[in-house]
Order: structure tokens, then C-alpha cells, then sequence
């Protein structure tokens, strides 16, 4: 398997990974689960799209901040994806820390609920994206 398969397979399983997060985000909110595991599970359905992304760049990260400041850099201000996916994974990073990591944060469903129709928007523009460049 020559390297640009490689990076082909583990795109999709990049994708796969963010279908599966985003799937979970859903199943947790229709039945009423923890805000808090929503915008988690929502936010990991952006994230692991935007690491299918990373593949095929000159780029790699261990932290989330510096994955999603290179995001912001080449896709958004490069004029690739749109301000407002920008804005989306940005926001449901700060979102996702604040619940996970403050204290005596209680997020609402009613905080949580437009996440999910951003990480819709997000997964699809990213397959989109790489099925036009012929990366999927």
C-alpha cells in the first residue's frame, strides 16, 4: 500500500470516527443525558474531522488548541471552509472545556442543542472538501 493510500484509509477512518461522535452526541441528547457529554461527543465529531483534514498537511500537533489554530490559519483565512465552521469547532472547544474542566459548570440543553447541527455542517463540509481535492 503506497503512502497516499495510507493517508487515504486513515482519513476515512478519521471521517468514520467523527460520524460515530457525532451519532453518540445525538443518542445522548434525545435521551436526555448530560450536556456535558453532548458538546464532548459533538466536539470530538469536528475534531476528528479536522484531523482527517491534518493528514495531508505539512502539520502535526499533540494539543487541540494548536490543531484548531492551524485550522483557523490554513481553512478558514485561507478561504477554504467558511467563517462560520470556524467559529462552530472554536466555540464548541470552549464550550467542551469549560464543562469539562471548570468547576460547578452546568451546561443546558438548550446551550448544547445547536452543536449538533454545526458538527452536521462541519463533518459534511470536510467530506465534501476531501472528496473535491480527491483525498476520499
Amino acid at each position: 500500500m503506497s503512502i497516499e493510500e495510507k493517508k487515504r484509509q486513515l482519513a476515512l477512518y478519521r471521517v468514520q470516527q467523527a460520524e460515530e461522535s457525532l451519532d453518540e452526541a445525538k443518542y445522548l441528547f434525545d435521551g436526555y443525558k448530560s450536556p456535558r457529554s453532548v458538546i464532548n461527543r459533538a466536539y470530538y465529531a469536528m475534531f476528528y474531522s479536522v484531523l482527517a483534514l491534518l493528514i495531508f498537511e505539512p502539520y502535526s500537533s499533540s494539543k487541540h488548541s494548536g490543531v484548531l489554530s492551524y485550522f483557523n490559519r490554513r481553512f478558514i483565512k485561507g478561504g477554504l471552509f467558511s467563517k462560520d465552521l470556524g467559529r462552530a469547532v472554536n466555540k464548541a472547544f470552549d464550550t467542551r472545556q469549560r464543562g469539562d474542566y471548570r468547576e460547578q459548570v452546568a451546561l443546558t440543553r438548550e446551550q448544547v442543542a445547536p452543536f449538533l447541527d454545526w458538527a452536521r455542517k462541519f463533518i459534511d463540509s470536510v467530506k465534501d472538501y476531501l472528496k473535491d481535492i480527491g483525498h476520499i
